[in-house]
């Protein structure tokens, strides 16, 4: 294999904005916000729509996430068909 292709990886904190669940892992995404955690120690803050606190899968529950108006504007579309 080649020397110095793969990317490096350093601890960062993964929020779920719907549930506020979190969960500290090892990325190759960086962000400028910062949080702390529970050790004490500041880590990267990456902010993202759906995980296993709010997926359907895992949950068991079904739930429309709309982000950016995709519902509203699919309704928009075809609604004029009917």
């Amino acid at each position: 294999m080649k020397a110095d292709i793969h990317p490096k990886y350093h601890p960062v904190v993964f929020q779920d904005v719907t549930t506020d669940f979190s969960f500290l892992t090892r990325s190759t995404m960086s962000s400028k916000e910062k949080v702390k955690w529970e050790d004490g120690q500041e880590y990267p803050l990456i902010k993202i729509d759906i995980s296993s606190a709010s997926h359907p899968f895992y949950t068991g529950k079904h739930k429309i996430i709309d982000t950016g108006g995709r519902v509203d504007k699919f309704n928009r579309r075809y609604a004029a068909k009917k």
